[in-house]
């Protein structure tokens, strides 16, 4: 396998309710009433002109509180049986990256407010994009092996395949 190694810097911080990944929600709409920040550094602000347009944006972020084994193949939530890790958001990953679509109720200086974060808080934010309908929702998908309703998705918390 190639070695390429890549170097990101944070761009800020995501602050949330969560002090470790025990109990939290595991995907954002498990988290829809949940309100956090996204810090941004002061080299960065600049860059939210325009943010508050929109009514959602995409954190990718790192998975700082993941452990450091990522198998190939995890135990899902919703599923008990194992799976290639690449067919899963579980958070243990070859590289600990993060993603989370969030709405977004407010925009200031440095400092964005969101609903629906899932993420442990003093999370390292990598970057944050708009998030647009018309070029990341797809007309037609498949879901591959989950076959869960929302109301299940909902309901589950991290339990210890996520710590």
């Amino acid at each position: 396998m190639p070695k390429d190694t890549f170097s990101y810097e944070s761009i800020g911080v995501i602050r949330t309710p969560f002090e470790s990944p025990e109990g939290m929600p595991i995907q954002p709409i498990g988290a829809d009433s949940v309100t956090g920040t996204v810090e941004i550094e002061e080299s960065y602000a600049d860059g939210l002109a325009d943010l508050a347009e929109f009514s959602h944006c995409i954190l990718l972020y790192h998975f700082h509180a993941s452990g450091d084994d990522a198998p190939l193949r995890v135990e899902p939530f919703l599923d008990d049986e194992r799976r290639g890790v690449f067919s899963t958001r579980a958070p243990q990953r070859p590289n600990s990256i993060g993603l989370s679509v969030v709405a977004i109720e407010s925009v200031t200086e440095q400092e964005l407010t969101v609903s629906g974060i899932d993420v442990v808080n003093g999370t390292p934010l990598l970057d944050l994009k708009p998030f647009v309908p018309e070029f990341d929702i797809p007309s037609e998908v498949q879901t591959g092996w989950l076959d869960a309703s929302a109301s299940t998705i909902r309901s589950e918390q991290a339990d210890k395949r996520f710590l």
